[in-house]
């Protein structure tokens, strides 16, 4: 296993800033990390800084040279387990990306990823975010992972109630706090995760840009390959590619709130974008909340709010994470301010 040395940045995240890691592994395989381990270097790397797991780097704002060990994930391969009346049991790699993924699965006529298409970052990723979009997240397809204790070496498997999924939210987020927390961030490293893609399929409709579809089409039956071109258009239409203008898509969650706080918000703001929620409660959409705020097509130094939707940020070339940072923070307060919602950010700051 080669550790290599002052490995630029730039091109493993998805804002596109420069920066460099001291010290990166690539984990190409589950035997990469335990002969990395095995090496007396590793203890010197891990002394002081537990080291950090890198994906694709599309939900990650570097603010300067990484000093912690990094290791790069890059496991690949992708199969079907078994099929049974129930659905398609998926196995891919963490290192897999993850539009790639889907892409697959509906080639193989395996529907059920469709709403998820296009969404940046790799498989391994995908369970730490609980990613989502247009009424369907991961833990609606998940069936277990399986993942590595960073600390002790060994290889468990998790399912879905063990990763204890949330809105943009999971296990792997969170800290323990005492010995009997199961929280897993920096601790783990993800190697596989399978899905149950299930039959029969149903089509998850029902938000407004997919109606407007709809209705332009004449189609109020899409198939799964309909409805991913549909999604893949929308979001392109919607969303700046990181190839393009640095970003790491969505940047805040949407905020929810009881019953009571939107209509009080509704009663000083009748236009805010709202969405009764299952459990009572009622969302509210951030980027709504920010462009009510003037946010849109402004910025801080070279890192920007893109100009065709507020809940993105944008480097403009050459944007520090510091940059970004800050933006980020202005727009909290101004949020906080005329609102009095707090905004959680999506992506890892480092």
């Amino acid at each position: 296993m080669i550790v290599e040395k002052q490995v630029p940045l730039q091109a493993h995240n998805s804002f596109g800033i420069v920066a460099k890691a001291h010290h990166l592994a690539r984990i190409r395989h589950e035997d990469d990390l335990a002969a990395l381990r095995a090496d007396p270097a590793w203890a010197a790397l891990v002394r002081e800084q537990p080291p950090f797991v890198l994906g694709g780097g599309s939900n990650l704002v570097i603010t300067g040279d990484v000093k912690p060990l990094v290791l790069k994930v890059e496991i690949a391969g992708k199969r079907l387990i078994e099929e049974t009346p129930r659905g398609w049991l998926v196995e891919a790699g963490a290192g897999e990306n993850w539009h790639g993924l889907v892409q697959w699965t509906l080639e193989q006529g395996w529907p059920g990823l469709e709403n998820l298409a296009l969404i940046p970052g790799t498989v391994g990723a995908s369970p730490v975010q609980n990613i989502g979009a247009y009424g369907v997240e991961l833990q609606d397809r998940f069936h277990s992972l399986d993942a590595i204790d960073l600390r002790s070496g060994e290889r468990f498997t998790l399912d879905a109630a063990q990763c204890g999924f949330g809105y943009r939210d999971s296990v792997f987020k969170h800290l323990p706090t005492d010995a009997r927390d199961f929280g897993l961030a920096g601790r783990a490293l993800i190697t596989r995760v399978r899905l149950l893609l299930p039959k029969p399929w149903k089509p998850v409709l029902g938000y407004a840009d997919l109606e407007r579809k709809m209705a332009e089409t004449g189609n109020s039956a899409p198939d799964a390959r309909t409805l991913f071109d549909w999604i893949c258009a929308i979001r392109r239409a919607k969303l700046p590619d990181p190839a393009v203008i640095g970003n790491a898509g969505s940047f805040f969650k949407n905020p929810t709130v009881t019953p009571e706080q939107c209509a009080d918000i509704i009663a000083r703001e009748p236009k805010v974008v709202h969405y009764p929620m299952p459990d009572g409660t009622v969302k509210l959409a951030a980027g709504w909340l920010i462009d009510a705020c003037g946010w849109k097509g402004r910025g801080v130094g070279n890192a920007g709010v893109y100009e065709k939707q507020a809940l993105v940020l944008v480097n403009r070339g050459g944007a520090t994470g510091g940059e970004v940072v800050t933006l980020a923070k202005a727009i909290q307060t101004s949020v906080y301010e005329r609102f009095g919602i707090r905004l959680e950010p999506e992506p890892v700051v480092i």
